[in-house]
């Protein structure tokens, strides 16, 4: 199965590590480190310009999309009924 993440760019859910909200790098000091350091190794792609809302990680790039995470892990099938 694929998930699309914006733009045209489409990944293999085999290769998803994580999703994560985008909000995580200004919260968590461990995440903005992970995402500097791959983004100076040529790892990090944004999907669209201005503020992506999610981070895709795979098991070789780090995408920065502007669809909000709780699509993507619906998209990828993690979520299948959301209350509320």
């Amino acid at each position: 199965m694929f998930i699309h993440l914006g733009g045209d760019i489409m990944v293999s859910s085999k290769d998803v590590v994580a999703i994560l909200d985008a909000k995580m790098v200004d919260v968590c000091e461990d995440t903005r480190q992970f995402l500097h350091v791959a983004d100076e190794e040529g790892f990090v792609s944004r999907i669209e310009p201005g503020e992506g809302k999610s981070l895709v990680v795979t098991t070789k790039h780090v995408y920065i999309s502007p669809i909000s995470s709780l699509t993507l892990k619906k998209r990828a099938g993690y979520i299948t009924d959301v209350d509320g």
